[in-house]
């Protein structure tokens, strides 16, 4: 699926799948195979996943997991003093890492819409107070890496 819907069932997609590597310590490549045979557009005990845009996906993943290192010393640069990353809840740090990724690498997506298409996710997941600070970490990114998108125009 093309456009808006599959791209924002990828990055729903891609922080769950996130989160799936890191607390199951599964690969890439086993992360590949069961979301794009067992849930991406499947129907699971009742819940329908929608179909998401494999491309993107698979983009947003790899393109973390190549940079990850230097995508969490930028995050760590942004969080409050005293709260690391490492001490983020592991579906917020998948959020994070993701938009941090799109903001970084992909200027083909405008920084407000990769914002708020990753607050959307964690509005998913967890209430106001998590949301607003997705929010408030990734547009402080934003305005860091694309200064310019931000500048007021005439």
């Amino acid at each position: 699926m093309a456009g808006a819907d599959g791209r924002s069932a990828a990055r729903l997609a891609a922080v769950q799948a996130l989160y799936q590597m890191e607390v199951a310590e599964k690969g890439l490549n086993e992360i590949f195979a069961e979301f794009e045979s067992f849930w991406i557009g499947k129907e699971i005990e009742g819940e329908h996943y929608k179909t998401a845009e494999i491309a993107f996906f698979r983009d947003i993943l790899t393109g973390i997991l190549a940079d990850q290192g230097p995508i969490d010393r930028l995050i760590d640069k942004t969080l409050a003093e005293g709260w690391p990353l490492a001490r983020v809840d592991a579906v917020m740090r998948a959020i994070l890492r993701a938009g941090a990724y799109e903001l970084k690498k992909r200027s083909d997506v405008p920084a407000r819409v990769a914002i708020k298409e990753y607050v959307d996710v964690a509005g998913a997941f967890f209430g106001r107070e998590e949301a607003g600070m997705i929010n408030a970490v990734l547009d402080t990114l934003a305005r860091r890496l694309r200064a310019v998108e931000f500048e007021a125009r005439p």
